[in-house]
């Protein structure tokens, strides 16, 4: 995932994944209705592997899914250029934001896994309450047209069972990662819609959140104008059909973050893509799996909002997961050391235009320099969480 940043390259962002499994997901689904392509319960990963060396930032190439689910993991990825070698200072101290109790934690992940395994471990309580027990993303990101409907359902049951908002991502847009390691998708645009069609007959009825397609727009420099106008169309698509399929669906789609496109380019692609209409779009998201500060990415969303148009509704969603230290002054995008948590996952930020706050990549998947990409890492976590 490449794309110019000023005279600096910047990579698109991968993302760590949470599965949607059918057992825990509050919907039990027919042994015939799941495919599964990975599925053992992780062992406890090593500490910190040794020397891990990380590829420069101008031929750096999204880590390869892992395979625990039912759909493979994305580790994150957007390596973030800076123009000073300064560490930036942490963001300033603010009144605790409570969890919000409207977002929904799946009760099946790698952290969870961890904490149940690991319940002597002296990391445990740390990395149970501050990771564990937040609500984060659940994301699909493998081509299965025949389960991917009762896969959205289980979760989305599962979270109005409870009360609860499901955020989700669908990640199979063809020629995702722009070739790179986390490539995959559907074979093809057509494959694709009919993909989209089944995960939005999965959404229910009930408020859910969708991030549509991470680096998708964004990260499209490497498509034919022909071929980035035709993924454009199909993104749009995809937001009316998520939207026809349940009004109560909220659905942004892909601002990059505040270190890679100027807001303006950033807007003429997301209008190309449908995001101005509230047909499609309730807005945009940004920072997925990067470390850009909540502020800056604020002032961005803000500007890119009032470049794109479209209706005074649109808003942004930021993913706030690591982000608490701001991004590295080297623009290292792999497993960073210095980073931190960043602000509660919350839909009451107290920031105009603002909708929420996100964890859409979960802490401690690994980019692929402190474990295995896109597992659960204690040592990783832990460092983050303390």
């Amino acid at each position: 995932m490449v794309a110019a940043a000023s005279v600096v390259v910047a990579l698109g962002t991968a993302t760590g994944l949470l599965s949607a499994l059918d057992d825990n997901g509050g919907a039990k689904l027919d042994a015939a209705e799941l495919e599964v392509t990975g599925s053992p319960l992780l062992a406890p990963l090593p500490a910190v592997s040794l020397s891990p060396v990380s590829p420069p930032p101008s031929a750096a190439k999204s880590p390869s899914p892992s395979a625990r689910t039912t759909e493979p993991r994305r580790p994150s990825r957007t390596p973030t250029p800076s123009p000073t070698r300064t560490e930036p200072a942490p963001e300033p101290k603010r009144a605790p934001v409570p969890v919000s109790p409207r977002l929904y934690r799946n009760p099946d992940s790698q952290v969870l896994d961890w904490v149940r395994a690991n319940r002597d471990d002296p990391r445990r309580p740390v990395i149970e309450a501050e990771i564990a027990d937040r609500p984060a993303a659940v994301w699909f990101a493998d081509f299965s047209p025949s389960t991917i409907a009762s896969r959205v359902r289980a979760v989305t049951a599962g979270a109005a069972g409870a009360g609860r908002v499901p955020v989700l991502v669908p990640y199979a847009v063809p020629d995702r990662d722009c070739g790179g390691a986390s490539q995959g998708g559907a074979p093809d645009l057509g494959a694709y819609d009919g993909w989209i069609d089944a995960f939005a007959a999965g959404l229910g009825s009930g408020e859910v959140i969708v991030i549509l397609e991470p680096d998708a727009v964004a990260l499209s420099d490497c498509l034919s104008p022909a071929r980035r106008a035709a993924r454009f169309a199909s993104l749009a698509r995809a937001g009316r059909a998520l939207k026809s399929a349940n009004p109560n669906a909220r659905v942004y789609y892909d601002a990059g973050h505040s270190g890679w496109n100027p807001p303006a380019k950033q807007a003429a692609l997301l209008r190309q893509a449908g995001a101005a209409s509230a047909a499609s779009s309730d807005g945009v998201f940004s920072n997925v799996s990067n470390f850009h500060r909540t502020d800056d990415e604020i002032a961005y969303d803000r500007q890119v909002l009032d470049a794109l148009g479209g209706p005074a509704s649109l808003g942004a969603v930021i993913d706030t997961s690591r982000n608490g230290n701001g991004a590295p002054p080297d623009g290292e995008w792999c497993d960073p050391a210095g980073r931190k948590l960043g602000r509660a996952p919350t839909t009451n930020t107290g920031e105009a235009r603002i909708d929420a706050y996100l964890w859409v990549k979960l802490p401690g998947e690994s980019d692929g320099c402190k474990g295995t990409p896109g597992t659960f890492t204690a040592s990783y976590a832990y460092d983050l969480a303390r």
